[in-house]
């Protein structure tokens, strides 16, 4: 969900209107409707706890890497990017993930997180190897490994820098621009079975929906770790009833969903406009594959779908294969419930109230509007 954006693209962002009205009837709710720029909170600050010089380090240790300058880029939704030149003029494009963000619950280890992102990562390179060249994968490290973990928290990865044009996050700029990553994404599902062998499958698991269920519950603790840390257990106990709705209804679509076996592919995610560019010579790429699995189409179809089912109609007419309804409400439900507890989960650790951390409480709160209405 992060955007790598070298030339702004203008035009109009947000959440493409038509057939919202099916999809509110089919889930049950209110469908939460991205503000401009989409839930994920844009990443406007670096990191605490790594600071540019142990970046350049681990870029020399794991990459050879002479670095001759370092900027960073508020530029993308859950990493940290910047951009680095080295000592030969070349150019690349260095994302850092917190681990802390990576784990499926509170008391996962962090290399468990490392773990799925190495494997993400490899997914993508894997997919490059396949000759998908739409694939912007990261360049290995020494060791061969598409990612490197730095000190106990931090992972880094490094990609080309690639000069194009990209896009926010919501609606496509166009109905070919549209089509075009559809056609990316059924090259993905369509990739040979050696592009998935270090992907991880899914298993429905929301990120940190621990943390959301426990600041739902009226007799936990507050933990004073921040300004936000007894402001969103308030907001989470006060539309704990419409949270633990949403919740239910994905359970129950999760056992609908594993009653009757699926086609499973590698997927990429979160294929919206936000992770794509278009190069100067007309070519579509896919980026950011922090979040690859090996899971059911429709985990990249229902962000694609306009709601008015062409797309779906067009994925099947190219690949023999009709989305299944339940799958898609399934993903759909899945996004708004994990900006919710990823939100959630940021405020219930230690912060200090930085940019990220208003920028974040502003869409959540926004969010909590939405599904609550």
């Amino acid at each position: 969900m992060r955007r790598r954006s070298r030339a702004r693209a203008g035009g109009r962002t947000g959440w493409p209107a038509p057939g919202t009205g099916a999809i509110q009837r089919r889930l049950g709710y209110l469908v939460a409707m991205p503000p401009e720029g989409g839930y994920r909170g844009q990443v406007l600050s670096p990191p605490a706890g790594l600071p540019e010089a142990a970046l350049a380090s681990a870029l020399r240790r794991w990459w050879g890497m002479a670095v001759a300058s370092v900027e960073y880029r508020p530029v993308g939704w859950g990493s940290h990017h910047w951009e680095v030149a080295d000592a030969a003029g070349c150019r690349w494009f260095v994302t850092v993930d917190e681990l802390a963000g990576k784990r499926l619950s509170e008391g996962e280890p962090l290399a468990a997180g490392f773990g799925r992102l190495r494997a993400s990562l490899a997914a993508a390179r894997d997919l490059r190897d396949c000759g998908r060249m739409f694939v912007v994968a990261p360049v290995t490290a020494r060791d061969g490994e598409p990612v490197a973990r730095v000190g106990d928290g931090f992972a880094v990865a490094v990609y080309p820098f690639i000069d194009g044009q990209s896009f926010e996050w919501g609606e496509f700029s166009s109905p070919a621009h549209r089509l075009g990553v559809l056609g990316l994404v059924a090259a993905v599902h369509a990739a040979p079975a050696g592009a998935s062998r270090h992907a991880v499958a899914d298993d429905f698991a929301v990120p940190g929906r621990d943390e959301l269920e426990a600041a739902c519950d009226l007799a936990g603790d507050v933990a004073d770790c921040g300004p936000y840390a007894r402001a969103v257990s308030l907001l989470a106990r006060q539309n704990a009833a419409p949270i633990r709705r949403l919740l239910d209804r994905y359970d129950r679509l999760v056992m609908q969903a594993r009653a009757v076996p699926a086609r499973m592919v590698l997927t990429h995610g979160e294929p919206h406009p936000g992770n794509t560019m278009l190069t100067a010579g007309g070519c579509w790429l896919l980026i950011d594959w922090d979040t690859a699995l090996v899971a059911p189409p429709e985990r990249d179809l229902w962000s694609l779908d306009p709601g008015d089912g062409t797309v779906l109609d067009a994925y099947a007419s190219a690949t023999g294969f009709s989305p299944r309804p339940l799958l898609l409400d399934l993903y759909r439900l899945r996004w708004d419930i994990a900006d919710l507890a990823g939100d959630v989960s940021r405020f219930r650790r230690p912060h200090a109230g930085s940019i990220d951390d208003d920028k974040s409480w502003e869409l959540l709160t926004s969010l909590i509007r939405r599904v609550s209405g």
